[in-house]
């Protein structure tokens, strides 16, 4: 027994309203963001938006998918769209963004000191929380220049969803932090009376973290403290301006999951903190969605079927009296078998035509094979259905928890989609109910 279906998402009304700058595709690692980000952006494209899709998965299959030999930091047209549309695409290069910060906020000799400070090449190529601060700067990028219609953004893949909306908050904590203004201290105190006065204390700090650290990578930290003394407050204003723009009514949050366990609670907890943030939840996509042309016949019966198909239902020999056992009905009955074809009193002429039509022999073999086969499909179905059935039941308390969360759900495919043809079957299923091209 399922509980009352959830509201439908309406894909393509929220794809064709003009207020929609923003569609922002998040939820937990594996559960085809990516593929939906693109989907959602070629279908837009094709209703006639201008759109660019920011990717930040490292996999290659959007381009491939796009037709486009690699993405980069810069937006790549997607040719052989229809419709009067424009359909851009590209992927985060989480360095590269970093370096862009650095040279429009720094004047030239200050930008070259930063981009070649070891603790800055460190920071800008892994720290924790960079790419998806970055990938929120390229967003507030691409707002800003206003070029395009509607924003697609696909986030980064993370072992929690809630990663994304921290960890911009956490590296602008960082870098405008109380230990980051410590190690600029000395610098901005300036002259022989300053390092007197602070000579003591900075002293024991430094040596301890100096033993903690390492002597020259403390030194690289200073002097990227020093170097980026003017920028810091900037990270910070622009991290919480790009908040309050997830936050403007233009702005729409996907959450996507897949009907598993594991992906449906972190959606739920996603859900929880864009409602806690007052971030605007435009509903849920529910990917790999299951089904059967068969679902009247239950698992129950199908293993049922299955058993009685395994169990010696066809002729046995008896070597004992030389004849056929007939299991038929529960009886056993000895009769008779058929001469041989070959018998000397049978005709050859008779052979001839017995060899080309369907004889005893042929039916003694081909029915057990045929009956093996069926018995290995109603197993089959009977595990297909176990699987629907642990899927509703996910779905149903993922509704119970959530029931104003509309939903568009998209059936699994028997393969990976690898071009715009298959993005745009995935549009299609998102906006129509999950049901194909071919068949509307």
């Amino acid at each position: 027994m399922t509980l009352d279906v959830p509201p439908t998402l309406a894909v393509d009304p929220l794809l064709d309203d003009p207020k929609t700058r923003i569609i922002v595709c998040c939820g937990a690692g594996g559960v085809g963001k990516t593929t939906t980000a693109a989907a959602l952006g070629l279908r837009a494209a094709e209703r006639g938006r201008k759109v660019v899709v920011l990717t930040i998965d490292p996999a290659r299959r959007l381009a491939q998918s796009m037709g486009i030999d690699s993405l980069d930091n810069t937006p790549r047209r997607v040719k052989e769209i229809e419709g009067d549309g424009e359909l851009h695409a590209m992927m985060l290069d989480m360095k590269r963004t970093f370096d862009e910060i650095v040279e429009a906020h720094a004047d030239a000799e200050r930008a070259r000191a930063i981009l070649e400070n070891p603790f800055y090449q460190s920071l800008s190529a892994g720290f924790a929380g960079t790419q998806e601060y970055m990938a929120m700067e390229k967003l507030g990028q691409l707002r800003a220049r206003d070029e395009w219609d509607l924003i697609v953004v696909d986030t980064p893949p993370s072992r929690s969803a809630l990663d994304f909306l921290d960890a911009p908050s956490r590296l602008g904590s960082f870098l405008d932090g109380k230990f980051i203004r410590v190690l600029m201290a000395p610098a901005k105190v300036g002259g022989r009376a300053g390092m007197k006065f602070l000579n003591v204390g900075m002293s024991m700090m430094t040596g301890t973290l100096g033993k903690l650290l390492g002597g020259p990578f403390l030194k690289d930290v200073q002097t990227f403290v020093a170097a980026m003394d003017t920028m810091f407050g900037g990270f910070r204003t622009r991290a919480d301006a790009t908040y309050r723009l997830l936050q403007a009514p233009g702005t729409a949050f996907l959450v996507v999951a897949a009907p598993e366990r594991d992906a449906l609670r972190e959606a739920a907890y996603f859900v929880e903190r864009l409602a806690a943030d007052r971030m605007p939840l435009a509903g849920l996509v529910l990917n790999r969605v299951h089904g059967s042309g068969a679902a009247r016949l239950s698992a129950e019966r199908a293993l049922a079927a299955a058993e009685a198909l395994g169990a010696p239902d066809g002729p046995v020999e008896n070597h004992e009296t030389g004849g056929i056992v007939d299991q038929e009905g529960g009886k056993e009955e000895v009769r008779t078998p058929p001469e041989p074809l070959d018998s000397p009193e049978t005709p050859a002429s008779s052979t001839d035509s017995a060899s080309d039509s369907p004889t005893a022999e042929s039916d003694g073999t081909d029915l057990p094979a045929a009956a093996e086969l069926t018995a290995g499909l109603l197993r089959l179905h009977a595990e297909r259905m176990r699987l629907l059935s642990r899927e509703q039941r996910t779905r149903d308390r993922f509704t119970a928890l959530h029931p104003e969360v509309a939903v568009a759900e998209v059936a699994a495919l028997p393969g990976d989609v690898h071009d715009l043809a298959g993005l745009r079957d995935i549009g299609h299923r998102l906006a129509t109910g999950g049901r194909p091209a071919e068949a509307v």
